[in-house]
């Protein structure tokens, strides 16, 4: 482990001083990851366990799959209880929370979660990269966790299963959906493309202000691609109108209007109608538990 925290830093510290935010493609997969696979990047859902199997039975009708048996557990380095269940589809999977007592801080804040290969490496990865550990790594029923942030006030789980698991790769990858501040973007990037060993597909300073519901004015999207997945970083003075900045995570599906049918069957609210803009066209939508999603397709989808 010695070697690759050390190697870990020796890039950390020669990414923040060279000041780059790109990272040229190819290149910073030349070491080894923590990643086991996107098919583990799971979103973290908290609602009332009233809710619980609503948003599952809503869920799985728009993208399909299903969930695994409903348990209770606390999963928590204090006392707590939860419902807890792991919804899978084929464009993305949600660990759906139901807390019976008070959510112990500071979880609810998190993301998402990344299974990772070693919880120590990665917790260590993570330090070199420039993120606060902020949930010191603790034992859970199936394997270790911790909660680390990186700079712009993003949380997000690392955790680590006993068993290993196996998941079948998504047939379309989701996109974590990141808002941060001028202040803050450039370092969250550099900061987690060091840790994920990912790269920089695109950082466009005049993305299209449609895209976050002011179409007046422009934004800076910078989007990665790393073994954890797809992330869209979305740049912002903090101007948004609802429900923008609450959607964590987008979801590619092959045919939009379809989806969108599925969905306002099963009971999802569509609140932002879709459009189109740059490739793609999207759409933002609630599901029963209150929790929002954007849904996009290529264009012509």
């Amino acid at each position: 482990m010695t070697n690759f925290r050390t190697l870990v830093r020796r890039a950390a510290c020669l990414a923040l001083a060279s000041g780059l935010a790109v990272v040229a493609p190819g290149a910073a997969m030349a070491l080894d990851t923590v990643a086991v696979g996107s098919q583990y990047d799971t979103t973290h859902v908290y609602m009332s366990p009233d809710d619980v199997d609503a948003f599952v039975q809503s869920f799985t009708a728009t993208f399909g799959g299903q969930s695994t048996k409903q348990g209770v557990a606390d999963v928590t380095p204090t006392p707590s209880s939860t419902t807890t269940q792991l919804v899978q589809t084929p464009v993305g999977t949600v660990s759906l929370f139901g807390f019976k007592t008070p959510i112990p801080y500071p979880f609810g804040a998190e993301r998402n979660g990344y299974l990772v290969a070693d919880m120590d490496a990665a917790v260590a990865a993570a330090r070199a990269a420039g993120a606060d550990v902020i949930v010191q790594t603790f034992p859970d029923p199936i394997g270790r966790d911790a909660v680390v942030q990186w700079p712009g006030g993003v949380n997000m789980q690392l955790y680590w299963h006993t068993a290993k698991p196996a998941y079948a790769p998504f047939q379309t990858v989701p996109e974590n959906r990141v808002y941060v501040s001028p202040d803050r973007a450039s370092a969250f990037v550099q900061s987690f493309v060091t840790f994920s060993h990912g790269k920089v597909v695109s950082d466009e300073s005049n993305a299209a202000g449609v895209e976050i519901g002011r179409p007046s004015t422009t934004y800076r999207r910078v989007r990665i691609e790393s073994n954890f997945g797809r992330m869209q970083v979305i740049v912002t003075d903090g101007h948004l109108p609802w429900p923008y900045g609450r959607e964590t995570t987008g979801y590619e599906v092959s045919d939009l209007a379809a989806t969108l049918a599925k969905a306002t069957a099963a009971h999802v609210k569509v609140l932002v109608a879709p459009f189109a803009s740059e490739g793609r066209n999207s759409a933002i939508v609630e599901f029963p538990g209150a929790y929002i999603a954007e849904i996009h397709a290529s264009a012509g989808r």
